[in-house]
């Protein structure tokens, strides 16, 4: 006796070796030997074999129109021999019988399994919607096989092109486009980005680490919403003529200086742009900047935080009175010493904003310690400069003891028009110079002085501290002793950060003896701590990561194969001349700050990285 079984979602056929009434032992055609139950048989028959039952199945089963087998079986549930008898006749042989069952089994669209051997036809609408469905996925198969074809020979399809952003930055992984690039990828044997790369996909490198960047953080794009113009400000006028000191790059001016002899005294102002007056909280162009947090520098470019419009409106520009929030440090004038501080919120003329690259060679110190050429706004900076000394030795510091440092400046240039044609040019200019004291100095004690006012008047405030050498956010005051101060609150660049605006309107509240915008626990400033530091962390790392691709693009364009450096410890070095740190392959055994000269092999740019290793003799 040979039987028809189910096993596995599989109808097979073997040989009885044993009946067991509930059970039976049986002989597949391949000389296995098993147990199956005695409820798992649909059929039992003496001839033919096993294997030609299954065999002759097969064969009859292919010739088996399914749309008329689903006509004829009515909507009523069957058992498969049932319609075997309808189709093949009473007198249906084992092997057409099972043909019907082979049949019934490998169609679940048209009939519904009700048990073993028993099915019901599907209703005819969701026959319909089922085999759309599969018609929909042949198609899809097919259409992703071909754009896996064209994709392996190095072409990128016109299908494509319109998902380059996903397929690149943030890929969809149920996506039929992905798929296919997937799969391209893995039968080519690199990465999809690397494939999509040499199908031309990626024409301009600095503008794939761009979007990317965009993509991560900036999903719906770096434009801004429509939210209108600032509303004007009226304020008392201030009698000073302030000026501010940027480079020549610097479009949001948060700062500016002056100085006035006044009754005997001097008055020195700090006076920081005041975009708070014009962005209540809760305002629209208050989320658009809580939801970026801070302006994102890059070589040659950077995306605000506020729309230009309102940057224009509150920027410390050449000949306007504009807004601020100023701090004047009433000092005597021999000495310098600060007597007393007063916070302003008022309107002020900006005269004039000084440019590094034109002051650098009338104030550095050099010309201090020859004495100062004749030159505008002299007077004013050689008191400033004298203040700023001062106020860095009351901090505890001395920046002749400081090793020097360089920050360097990009300038990217244009180029003709092909992708990656642009030229870097990368400009170091050492730290600690008379301006940079003065404006770092008197920074310092803007946002310091403030910080302690808001932490003595009992108001919330958003503080910078560093203890242990660990510098974090912070909703209560603590010591930066990095600076050697007791209270640090960032408030003097509320153009460019989202931490300073919250404090900006703080300190007018204070200045005015208004209500403050900001409880002491307020919820919303814990979220603004922990998300300014989420995003303020990840844009200094974008910048870092851009700086070091033009780096490597200016070694491409200036044809370098060989550099100096210096070892930083282990296989860690510096490049000199450049902000470039890399790790270098098979260096010798050296101490710290040893010169180094270094080859340079591999350059790449998707990586945005390069091989360095000793140079040969």
């Amino acid at each position: 006796m040979n039987v028809l079984y189910e096993e596995d979602g599989a109808l097979k056929a073997a040989t009885v070796l044993a009946d067991q009434n509930t059970s039976l032992q049986i002989e597949t055609p391949h000389g296995k030997r098993t147990k199956i139950k005695a409820t798992h048989v649909l059929m039992r028959f003496a001839a033919p074999s096993a294997a030609d039952l299954l065999l002759g199945a097969n064969g009859e089963a292919e010739g088996i129109p399914l749309d008329f087998l689903w006509e004829a079986s009515g909507e009523a549930e069957f058992g498969f021999d049932e319609l075997a008898a309808e189709y093949f006749g009473a007198g249906a042989l084992p092997h057409q019988r099972a043909a019907i069952a082979l049949r019934l089994h490998s169609a679940p669209m048209y009939f519904y399994r009700k048990g073993r051997g028993r099915y019901k036809a599907a209703p005819a609408d969701a026959l319909q919607a089922a085999l759309a469905g599969q018609a929909r996925r042949e198609a899809q198969a097919a259409q992703m096989a071909a754009w896996q074809a064209q994709l392996v020979a190095g072409e990128l399809p016109d299908d494509l092109r319109p998902d380059l952003p996903m397929l690149l930055h943030r890929p969809d992984r149920s996506t039929l486009q992905w798929k296919a690039v997937d799969a391209a990828a893995s039968q080519r044997g690199v990465s999809p980005v690397r494939l999509l790369a040499a199908c031309g996909a990626v024409p301009s490198t600095a503008r794939f680490h761009f979007e990317g960047f965009l993509a991560e953080h900036f999903p719906a794009g770096a434009g801004f919403a429509e939210v209108g113009l600032p509303p004007a400000v009226d304020l008392a006028a201030s009698d000073a003529r302030a000026f501010s000191i940027d480079d020549a790059s610097t479009t949001e001016i948060d700062d500016a200086f002056s100085v006035h002899h006044l009754e005997g005294r001097l008055r020195v102002g700090i006076h920081i742009a005041a975009p708070a007056l014009g962005m209540p909280r809760g305002s629209a162009i208050d989320d658009i900047a809580r939801g970026r947090m801070s302006t994102v520098y890059l070589p040659g470019d950077k995306i605000t935080m506020l729309p230009p419009p309102w940057v224009d409106a509150f920027t410390l520009g050449a000949g306007r009175r504009v807004p601020v929030v100023s701090l004047y440090l009433w000092c005597d004038p021999h000495t310098l010493t600060i007597e007393r501080l007063e916070t302003c919120v008022e309107s002020v003329d900006v005269v004039a904003n000084l440019r590094h690259d034109t002051l650098d060679p009338l104030f550095n110190a050099e010309s201090v310690a020859a004495g100062l050429p004749d030159f505008e706004w002299r007077d004013e900076l050689a008191i400033l400069y004298r203040l700023a000394r001062q106020l860095e030795g009351a901090r505890g510091r001395n920046a002749d003891t400081q090793p020097d440092k360089v920050d360097y400046s990009f300038f990217i240039e244009p180029g003709d028009g092909r992708p990656d044609s642009e030229r870097v040019r990368i400009a170091p200019r050492k730290r600690g110079s008379p301006i940079d004291l003065v404006v770092s100095e008197l920074m310092i004690l803007v946002n310091s002085a403030w910080g302690r006012l808001l932490d003595e008047a009992g108001l919330a405030g958003l503080y910078r501290c560093q203890q242990f050498g660990k510098t974090r956010m912070s909703t209560q005051a603590a010591p930066h002793q990095g600076l050697g101060v007791s209270h640090y609150a960032w408030s003097s660049s509320p153009i460019r950060r989202y931490a300073d605006l919250i404090n900006q309107r703080q300190i007018i509240a204070m200045a005015r003896g208004e209500d403050p915008p900001y409880a002491a626990r307020d919820d919303a400033l814990f979220a603004a701590v922990r998300d300014f530091e989420l995003a303020y962390d990840a844009y200094a790392e974008f910048q870092r990561h851009m700086e070091r691709y033009w780096c490597l693009r200016y070694l491409q364009q200036e044809g370098l194969r060989e550099l100096d450096a210096v070892l930083i410890r282990d296989d860690l070095v510096r490049v000199s001349g450049l902000p470039l740190v890399m790790r270098a392959r098979g260096l010798p055994l050296s101490e710290p700050g040893a010169a180094l000269r270094l080859a340079v092999d591999d350059i790449d740019l998707l990586d945005v990285s390069c091989r360095l290793t000793p140079a040969g003799p």
